[in-house]
């Protein structure tokens, strides 16, 4: 069976058994070096305060294979609730979408999900050869989002930085990464990772936040010089091989491990990887902290991030401004944590304990 058509359908199917099965061997010889590794990521919700209907909402590994990320199913359950499996069109975003009844003690999904990853490279020093994209992939990833505008102070940013800068757009893509990095910061107090709202920190000339709003400045200034570009929201599910510490998760509890990172489209090259919000990340948390931006570690990073990402994460969606299925509550920037809404209202998802939910990853080994 079609491993998408099988997801598509799978909300008719008993929970336990909507599993789309990849057999991890697929996966397991390396291609010029590079392996494939194999992850599990458990996500367990449980609602602490029920009141009324329940209503809980879980994203699910990206649904499109890429060279560097394969989805290898997912299995669900929530006792005493209904399940279905819910595709976002616009993004094709998986969602979980669990209803508990009211009387339920103690209304909980959980969901498994196994995917494949290897880490990712762009020779950024020559055309590769790439073959082009949709064109509507392309308008879409040039079209403003609500908090990511790519007009007024946004376009005149984007201008300013590009003024004297002559190139292409990998060349005009590398000055708006140079610029985020030289001139944003990680600001530990935000909460989660951000939201993004790019508007608001050029008009306020407040440049600190975390990867939401960091990438997406990136984002939002590429798009407003014509440069197709995107956020892909995710989580971190194992301990960087770079010996970097603040670029991994170094626990199998990973319900903190949030991150996003950005790319950008340059034909004869493809989608190019890049995550200037990870360097501003180094500077403030690679011990012993608060490093120098032209410390070593900073600057092998920042010319790493720029072309590469290292594949100790799990991407969910490109999705923007989501509609949560089902829901009462507002739309969502982006869907990267579990969320869930009771008759009292919508949950805090920043809260992981007081939800209460916990995200579990562990490496699997090939059969």
């Amino acid at each position: 069976m079609n491993r998408r058509k099988f997801l598509q359908t799978a909300s008719a199917m008993p929970a336990a058994a909507a599993a789309a099965q990849w057999p991890l061997s697929a996966f397991a010889a390396a291609e010029g070096g590079n392996a494939w590794r194999m992850f599990e990521v458990t996500t367990r919700v449980e609602l602490l305060k029920p009141s009324g209907v329940s209503k809980i909402w879980l994203p699910v590994p990206l649904l499109a294979d890429k060279d560097f990320h394969k989805s290898l199913g997912n299995t669900w359950s929530a006792p005493g609730g209904d399940v279905r499996f819910v595709t976002e069109d616009k993004y094709n975003m998986g969602v979980v979408a669990a209803e508990i009844p009211a009387g339920v003690d103690k209304p909980a999904l959980t969901v498994v999900s196994r995917f494949a990853t290897r880490d990712r490279e762009v020779d950024i020093s020559k055309p590769n050869g790439a073959p082009a994209e949709n064109p509507a992939v392309l308008k879409l990833n040039l079209q403003p989002t609500e908090l990511i505008p790519t007009d007024g102070i946004v376009r005149e940013t984007s201008r300013d930085i590009l003024k004297n800068v002559k190139g292409n757009d990998l060349v005009r893509a590398r000055a708006i990464y140079e610029w985020v990095v030289d001139n944003t910061f990680r600001d530990a107090k935000v909460r989660g990772c951000g939201w993004g709202d790019i508007k608001s920190m050029l008009e306020t000339r407040n440049f600190g936040g975390k990867c939401g709003d960091l990438n997406a400045m990136f984002v939002g200034l590429c798009r407003s010089a014509g440069i197709p570009a995107r956020d892909l929201y995710g989580i971190r599910v194992a301990k960087s091989n770079h010996g970097y510490v603040s670029m991994g998760a170094n626990t199998e509890v990973i319900s903190r491990a949030q991150h996003c990172r950005a790319e950008f489209y340059v034909a004869g090259y493809g989608w190019i990887p890049a995550d200037p919000a990870d360097v501003r990340k180094v500077v403030l948390e690679e011990p012993p902290g608060n490093l120098a931006v032209n410390d070593p570690k900073v600057e092998k990073m920042r010319k790493m991030l720029f072309g590469a990402w290292e594949m100790n994460w799990l991407a969910y969606s490109y999705a923007h401004d989501v509609v949560l299925p089902g829901s009462r509550g507002p739309k969502l920037p982006y869907l990267m944590y579990p969320n869930a809404e009771t008759a009292d209202g919508r949950l805090d998802s920043l809260d992981p304990d007081a939800f209460k939910y916990t995200l579990t990853a562990r490496e699997l080994k090939s059969a």
